[in-house]
């Protein structure tokens, strides 16, 4: 008989697979909110899909059920200090977007960050449990690409960025 893998062994394991970085954000009752995610991924090129998993036990789970229209940042390098702040647990909400360019997406009004290096606008489309996460499947509404640099990654626990050779 085969045990389980360890947990901790899987993240190990997992965390050798490199990923982008996004700040999710939306707008309730007049109040943004953030959170970086890292596991992003398109979906559906008909109709345009996108999917994000959101920890069940975040605070931003709640917030981004609730609301019906969300947006997706994508994180270039240099954008090191954005994923770590809207990653910090316990921040307040009501002031979190202070000192980060913002603009308002107008397809849904959420927060999209300038120096995203791209960015979508969505709404949500399907919500699916898997175990202590939330898969939340998102129609695309809008596209942009604000800035031209080269994104930034996470592999096995640290931020990196591509190499050219």
């Amino acid at each position: 008989m085969t045990l389980p893998p360890d947990p901790t062994e899987f993240r190990r394991v997992v965390g050798r697979f490199a990923t982008g970085i996004t700040v999710v954000t939306t707008v309730v009752d007049g109040v943004d909110h953030a959170m970086t995610m890292n596991a992003f991924t398109s979906v559906s090129l008909d109709p345009l899909l996108v999917l994000f998993c959101v920890e069940k036990k975040a605070r931003f789970h709640k917030v981004v059920l609730d609301a019906p229209t969300w947006a997706v940042s994508i994180l270039g390098e240099g954008s090191e200090a954005a994923s770590s702040w809207f990653a910090t647990r316990g921040r307040r909400w009501e002031d979190q977007m202070d000192g980060w360019g913002v603009h308002r997406g107008e397809a849904t009004g959420a927060p999209v960050l300038d120096e995203a290096i791209g960015a979508l606008e969505c709404r949500t489309h399907s919500v699916h449990d898997a175990g202590d996460h939330t898969v939340v499947i998102g129609e695309v509404l809008s596209v942009s690409t604000p800035s031209e640099r080269d994104p930034l990654l996470y592999y096995q626990g640290a931020y990196r960025g591509l190499r050219s050779e």
